[in-house]
């Protein structure tokens, strides 16, 4: 990535913070610019960055026109109840993606764009016992999936129009030290419901080897989908014995119950989490290898197993 300049979007979150410190550390990258709605949470040195509000389209079409980036990095996704509740993270998510991929089109510069995407979007297909790799049909079932999807159309009409190579990463929940995640909360309950019939398994992908897997896509600029997954899976019994938490057997209605409890005790469950309780969700993590020369460093069981020596966030 010798001398190319790079814009970030969604830099001061956890992730974004993450790839920022990634990207400074290599010498031969140009300049690196950052957009987000809040300050980055690690210390950067070399990024530019400029805090924004997602509403202010304007502004946030001039910094990427002035930065005129050879790459752009779409992190500034919000899922429903990390940081934010379901009807303003899809207000976010919406404003800052339509000024930024409205911006990309007119870009002189630009040869890639790398997306924050997830196997939400797969919906159903993606529910235990279901792998889907990346050629699987998308039918998102959750408010996530849909949002995600349609960033994922915006993405593919900029590769159609000016032939932008386009990178959907399709990530699984990112569990992290610092991450805001909702399913990270729910697990540290003392008490976490589960469906006691078929043990759906879920998989996930540590903070660290999510950001790594951005880097490796803005370094090879690969065009399409990848399933970024770590590997292995883990059923919700299996997660909780492991930090010691007791499991509560859930079957229809007392969902409902057990969604406003939850709410209650500061671990608010957005559908497609309560989704990944109810029916697990995985999918095939094949391409990374092949696409991004990149291998997660941590299976889902060591990424639970350390989930539970972190402080909750």
């Amino acid at each position: 990535m010798s001398g190319r300049r790079i814009v970030v979007t969604g830099l001061g979150g956890e992730l974004g913070s993450l790839v920022g410190s990634l990207l400074e550390e290599d010498s031969s990258i140009g300049e690196i610019v950052g957009i987000d709605t809040n300050p980055p949470r690690r210390r950067l040195r070399r990024s530019a960055f400029h805090l924004v509000e997602s509403s202010d389209r304007d502004r946030i079409s001039t910094i990427i026109n002035d930065a005129n980036p050879h790459v752009i990095i779409h992190l500034g996704v919000w899922e429903p109840h990390a940081r934010l509740n379901t009807a303003d993270a899809k207000l976010h998510t919406e404003q800052l993606g339509e000024a930024v991929f409205e911006t990309a089109h007119g870009l002189p510069a630009l040869e890639s764009l790398v997306l924050r995407s997830g196997i939400e979007v797969y919906g159903s297909l993606a529910y235990w016992p279901h792998q889907p790799n990346e050629h699987q049909a998308l039918e998102p079932d959750s408010e996530f999936g849909h949002m995600l999807l349609a960033l994922e159309h915006r993405a593919a009409e900029l590769a159609m129009e000016r032939g932008t190579s386009i990178a959907m990463l399709r990530l699984a929940s990112v569990v992290g030290k610092h991450v805001p995640s909702p399913l990270g909360r729910l697990l540290r309950l003392p008490a976490v419901p589960f469906n006691p019939f078929g043990a759906p398994q879920f998989s996930v992908i540590q903070d660290n080897d999510a950001a790594r897997a951005f880097i490796a896509a803005a370094k090879h600029q690969p065009h399409g989908a990848v399933n970024v997954v770590a590997p292995g899976s883990i059923s919700i019994p299996q997660a909780a014995s492991i930090g010691r938490r007791i499991t509560l057997p859930t079957i229809g209605p007392a969902w409902w119950f057990a969604k406003s409890l939850s709410g209650l005790a500061g671990a608010p469950m957005p559908d497609h989490i309560v989704q990944l309780l109810m029916h697990g969700r995985s999918a095939q993590p094949g391409r990374t290898e092949e696409l991004l020369n990149f291998v997660p460093e941590y299976s889902t069981h060591e990424v639970i197993n350390s989930l539970y020596e972190w402080p909750s966030v």
